[in-house]
C-alpha cells in the first residue's frame, strides 16, 4: 500500500512537473531530489554555488554535485516564495527548501534564448532563520 502512494505520488509530481512552466519544474524537481533531471535543464556553463562552494561547472560536475547535496540532505517540500517572470529573456525564483538535513533558500535564474531556455545560476544556501 505504500508502495503504491508513493508511485501515485512520483506520477502526479512528474506530470504536473511536465504541464508546469519552468520555474515550478524546477522547483519539483528539487523536491524529488532530481539530480539528473535538473542537470539537463542547466547550461553548458552552470555558475553553481551549494553552502558557500561557488564556481562555474559543466552539467556533468553540477549533476555530481546536486547528487551528492541530496544524498546527505533528502528533500522533503519545497515552496516558491519569490518569482520574477518581467523580463522576456529571463526568469529568476527563490524557493524554499526543506530537507531530512534542515531548510534551505534555493535561488535559480533561467534565461530564455530563441526559445530555448536554459538554467544559467543555481544557488542552495543555509535558510536564515527570522
Amino acid at each position: 500500500m505504500k508502495n503504491n502512494m508513493i508511485i501515485l505520488l512520483l506520477i502526479a509530481s512528474f506530470s504536473t512537473t511536465f504541464l508546469a512552466d519552468q520555474t515550478d519544474r524546477v522547483a519539483a524537481l528539487l523536491q524529488l531530489g532530481q539530480a539528473h533531471e535538473l542537470g539537463k535543464l542547466c547550461s553548458n556553463n552552470l555558475e553553481l554555488s551549494i553552502l558557500g562552494d561557488e564556481k562555474t561547472v559543466s552539467k556533468a560536475v553540477a549533476e555530481s554535485q546536486l547528487n551528492t547535496f541530496f544524498s546527505t540532505n533528502k528533500p522533503v517540500a519545497v515552496k516558491i516564495i519569490h518569482r520574477m517572470d518581467s523580463n522576456p529573456s529571463l526568469i529568476f525564483a527563490v524557493a524554499q527548501l526543506k530537507t531530512s538535513g534542515g531548510n534551505f533558500r534555493v535561488s535559480y535564474s533561467i534565461k530564455i534564448t530563441n526559445g530555448n531556455q536554459e538554467m544559467t545560476e543555481l544557488r542552495i544556501e543555509t535558510e536564515k532563520g527570522p
